[in-house]
């Protein structure tokens, strides 16, 4: 067993309220709701017409005019996050082994915007394949924004992208900690970046039956979900903010969302070296897999509580220690009760524990939700406060005990906390931090 710690000094995040760290906590302690309607699935005549995209977010702060005209949100979005990360670290890469700084960043789809202007050019009669960009394979695949990071500055140590959809900011962040415990590293940036702000990924999505839908549209039949247009209209709500509505039994899919999530990890010995500040302790994690079915969860939740177990195993906590679960939550009829089964085989079946979803306000960001919610559970830690789950009107009776900060935000002097994440493919991540005492 490793001697080495893992702590956090840097966090940057891309969201639907900006990239301000601070303002955006406040705004989810509030319980307020970053779902918009969006005019371009209103003109696409989607089932679906709002999200919680990223707003705010401004390219020419880390790019030349020139430069970031060229690149997919995916990467702009990425380099906004981790040049944050790096700035809040206070890193000096004048005066650090360079050979031993690393980035993994993962998306679960990469740049889909540039994909689809590449693929819009190709066939276009005017334009064909002379007129594709040269920067579309660039765009495209999910490592470049990571390799762009390290161009930017000098990082010579691990970097790759992880894909595993939902799961892939956890899956980043636990493997980027792994290099600095086996002492192949000393600092790591890590996270996950989603671009999916285009009406393709809501398609695509909405043809799933994944996504939470418009009550008018709903009720004249237009989504295919139900047979019964009573029922559907049931399931479904007029203002968009009300829409994502993890563990309410009126819940009818996740509402999609965009940005990025990072997180600088350290080695503790080097952050108090160079006088870091320190905003929490990385203790282990861990992932594994379904092997069940393309789109959805064991509902039993068997082997996503195998992933809790030997999250908590890796780092020698034990299930009573755990004082709060920043849950996947993302507002689908299965997957909600999926995690909350999951829950009760590590927990208890009366098990009080503390337990929320942020995708109740910001929507669900796919790669990128784990990397926010991470800096999430550091803000809490750092506030001691932990924000609500709103729009539960109805809660599911499975839930028990379990408290999930009911619409309203609370006092929280815990300092132990899970992050679960879950992706198509039976992707499952646990990710285990600790408020940090030296």
């Amino acid at each position: 067993m490793s001697s080495r710690r893992v702590v956090i000094t840097g966090m940057g995040l891309v969201s639907c309220f900006g990239n301000n760290i601070d303002q955006f906590y406040q705004k989810v302690l509030l319980g307020k709701s970053g779902v918009r309607t969006v005019p371009e699935f209103e003109e696409l005549n989607l089932p679906t017409t709002f999200a919680a995209f990223a707003r705010h977010h401004h390219p020419e702060d880390y790019f030349s005019a020139k430069e970031y005209k060229r690149y997919d949100q995916a990467i702009t979005f990425t380099m906004g996050s981790s040049v944050d990360a790096c700035k809040m670290a206070n890193l000096d890469f004048t005066s650090i082994d360079l050979g031993r700084i690393g980035c993994i960043i993962g998306s679960g789809m990469g740049g889909m915007g540039k994909f689809m202007e590449g693929t819009q050019t190709l066939y276009n009669p005017q334009k064909g394949a002379r007129r594709v960009s040269p920067f579309f394979v660039p765009n495209i695949i999910t490592n470049m924004g990571g390799g762009l990071v390290a161009i930017r500055y000098g990082m010579r140590g691990p970097n790759y992208s992880i894909s595993t959809a939902c799961a892939t900011a956890n899956y980043s962040i636990k493997a980027a900690a792994d290099h600095i415990l086996r002492d192949e590293a000393d600092v790591m940036v890590a996270g996950g970046v989603e671009a999916s702000q285009n009406g393709l990924c809501a398609a695509g999505f909405s043809a799933m039956k994944a996504l939470s839908r418009d009550k008018h549209k709903v009720a004249m039949g237009k989504s295919g979900l139900e047979t019964s247009a009573d029922t559907l209209e049931s399931k479904a709500h007029t203002d968009p903010s009300t829409q994502s509505r993890p563990w309410d039994k009126n819940r009818d899919g996740f509402v999609l969302s965009s940005g990025a999530g990072v997180l600088l990890l350290e080695e503790l010995e080097h952050a108090k070296k160079r006088g870091a500040k320190i905003l929490g302790e990385y203790l282990g994690g861990a992932f594994n897999c379904d092997a069940y079915h393309m789109t959805s969860p064991r509902e039993d939740g068997a082997i996503a509580a195998n992933c809790i177990e030997q999250a908590l195993k890796n780092a020698r906590v034990t299930p009573g220690e755990v004082d709060y679960v920043n849950a996947h939550g993302t507002s689908t009829p299965v997957g909600d009760l999926c995690e909350v089964n999951a829950i009760h085989k590590v927990f208890g079946k009366d098990t009080d524990i503390k337990m929320n979803s942020i995708k109740s306000m910001i929507g669900h960001s796919l790669g990128a939700a784990g990397g926010i919610e991470a800096i999430s559970i550091l803000k809490a830690f750092e506030t001691e406060r932990l924000f609500p789950t709103i729009n539960v009107d109805d809660p599911e009776e499975a839930l028990r005990n379990i408290d999930i900060i009911q619409n309203k935000s609370q006092n929280y002097c815990g300092n132990i906390a899970i992050s679960n994440s879950f992706g198509f493919g039976g992707h499952n991540s646990t990710l285990v931090f600790k408020k940090y005492e030296d």
